[in-house]
């Protein structure tokens, strides 16, 4: 006797394309909720900086810091100033460094040495010795309340930023304004 397949049986149906059990709609949802979270998140961690001495992260804390800050960015460019001194000996030949220290500063553009001047901060003699060096000057401490250090400054051109001028760095060499 043959029999007759059961109509009342059931095949297992086949999932549609919409209700895959793996990816459907409110699981990349979800996916793209936490990924577009988690990018904001990213972003508010790394764009907060913590204005401590300990921790100097930015251009504006250098600028809030330097002696006359509304004269340094307006005529000039604010600046770290790095005190050490090197002791040589010859006989054995070594070098030995001090502790550095590390102060505000800012160094002014050439063409704004009259504020110094005005101030009688700086003689005509002083102006002419660093023109003729094609020096400008830089300063620590603040104008007004102060003896401020004041030197005559070189800029060394051949410095260079060696972070941006990395081997397969994608960033090309940025020029420095002449001061």
């Amino acid at each position: 006797m043959r029999r007759r397949p059961n109509s009342r049986q059931t095949t297992p149906s086949k999932p549609s394309a919409f209700q895959s059990p793996m990816f459907n709609f409110t699981t990349i949802a979800i996916l793209g909720g936490v990924l577009v979270l988690g990018i904001g998140i990213g972003i508010a961690f790394s764009s907060t900086t913590t204005l401590t001495s300990s921790n100097v992260a930015s251009r504006e804390f250098i600028d809030l810091k330097a002696p006359n800050p509304e004269i340094c960015v307006q005529y000039g460019a604010s600046a770290m100033v790095m005190d050490a001194r090197l002791f040589v000996t010859l006989n054995p030949f070594n070098v030995y460094v001090s502790q550095p220290s590390m102060r505000p500063g800012c160094v002014l553009r050439q063409n704004n040495w009259a504020i110094l001047e005005q101030k009688k901060l700086i003689t005509s003699e002083q102006v002419r010795d660093c023109k003729n060096r094609l020096n400008t000057f830089g300063f620590t401490g603040n104008l007004d309340n102060e003896k401020p250090d004041i030197r005559c400054v070189y800029q060394n051109e051949a410095a260079q930023n060696l972070f941006l001028n990395q081997p397969g760095a994608v960033a090309p060499q940025q020029e420095t304004e002449r001061f």
